[in-house]
């Protein structure tokens, strides 16, 4: 209970800490996030041409790659959690709008303020919770079951590092909601970047 206490105390004076800095932090954290969609992109290549050269060398040579499965397992978190911000960002995850859509435009931001806000705490405490089990994994230097023994740390750390990016991400969309006038500014974003509606 005291971690979860500290997990909220922390939260809301990082809240009140970066109102000063909203604005620059809008573009780098957008820059982050389209670069690491791009890289997981690319890991989404690497696993399919490494799987399909395990099936290749398997059927073919009879050798298959060794710690081809654990490999593919270890960059399943790389994949989803390096562009989980960004699909927050363009909207991309799934939801439910029928009643939110049928409010008027200020009931309409209230009400997305506070089902992010709620989401944004779920994340901030996914993001501490994950980050110790990260840290463990690379103080006990955890290494996969079978041989070549693939460190297991990165392939943790991939997972808070996702979870603290869409929580600062659902930080600067709850600002948007309840202060748009404030807190909107499309002409900051890099270039290339998806403006959010």
């Amino acid at each position: 209970m005291e971690q979860f206490l500290a997990i909220i105390a922390v939260m809301l004076v990082l809240a009140v800490a970066l109102l000063p800095f909203v604005r620059a932090i809008e573009p780098v954290l957008s820059r982050v996030e389209q670069g690491l969609t791009i890289a997981s992109t690319a890991v989404i290549l690497f696993v399919m041409l490494f799987v399909c050269a395990e099936v290749f060398m398997r059927y073919v040579f009879n050798s298959p790659i060794p710690g081809h499965l654990e490999g593919s397992e270890l960059l399943m978190p790389v994949i989803v959690f390096f562009a989980l911000s960004y699909t927050q960002s363009v909207h991309g995850h799934v939801g439910m709008s029928f009643v939110v859509d049928a409010l008027g435009e200020h009931g309409r931001r209230r009400l997305e303020a506070v089902t992010i806000g709620l989401s944004m705490f779920i994340f901030a405490v996914l993001t501490f919770y994950s980050g110790m089990q990260a840290y463990r994994a690379w103080i006990f230097d955890d290494v996969t079951m079978t041989p070549p023994y693939f460190k297991v740390w990165p392939s943790a750390a991939a997972v808070p590092l996702g979870f603290f990016l869409c929580t600062l991400r659902m930080y600067l969309q709850v600002l948007k909601r309840l202060y748009p006038a404030r807190y909107w500014f499309p002409d900051k974003l890099p270039p290339g970047a998806i403006r959010e509606v």
